[in-house]
């Protein structure tokens, strides 16, 4: 890890996901990617709530080094026409262009059972190559997020 004045750089620790249907979301990223639970919270500081008022209950996922904490808080659904301030996407890599393909196929197989309730209904894109021949398809999660998968090849040597 790189050092600046003496002190090792921030490193990501995890991702926010307010939802309003936590149990839609938790058993949806544990479906879709394999995430599993962590913990779960229910009591929170006051600085919390100050910050997220209403918010009800917290439950990180992980898979690997990747940590989600999905949160219940009353809100509105995303609207994905609208611009605000909020992230517009994150991008997971996969290391097989055909991890891309399952992923995708898996994504539409959830959508059609019916099991899940998703703030935008729209399908996952195709999976495109750019002249560089990255790979990468989007899709949004139950909540509205905006996810991107991508494959990056090796340089040629």
């Amino acid at each position: 890890m790189a050092e600046a004045h003496g002190r090792r750089d921030p490193r990501f620790h995890h991702v926010g996901i307010q939802t309003n249907d936590l149990g839609n979301s938790v058993s949806w990223y544990e479906e879709f990617l394999g995430c599993k639970p962590s913990w779960t919270l229910e009591q929170f500081s006051d600085l919390t709530r100050s910050r997220l008022p209403g918010i009800r209950t917290l439950t990180e996922l992980t898979l690997g080094d990747l940590r989600l904490h999905l949160f219940e808080r009353p809100g509105s659904a995303t609207d994905p026409a609208i611009s605000d301030v909020r992230f517009q996407h994150f991008c997971l890599s996969v290391d097989d262009p055909e991890e891309l393909v399952r992923l995708r196929d898996r994504w539409i197989a959830l959508h059609a059972s019916g099991r899940y309730t998703f703030a935008v209904d729209e399908p996952p894109t195709d999976v495109v190559v750019d002249a560089d021949g990255v790979q990468s398809f989007y899709a949004y999660d139950v909540n509205g997020l905006e996810f991107e998968f991508t494959h990056v090849p090796a340089p040629a040597s």
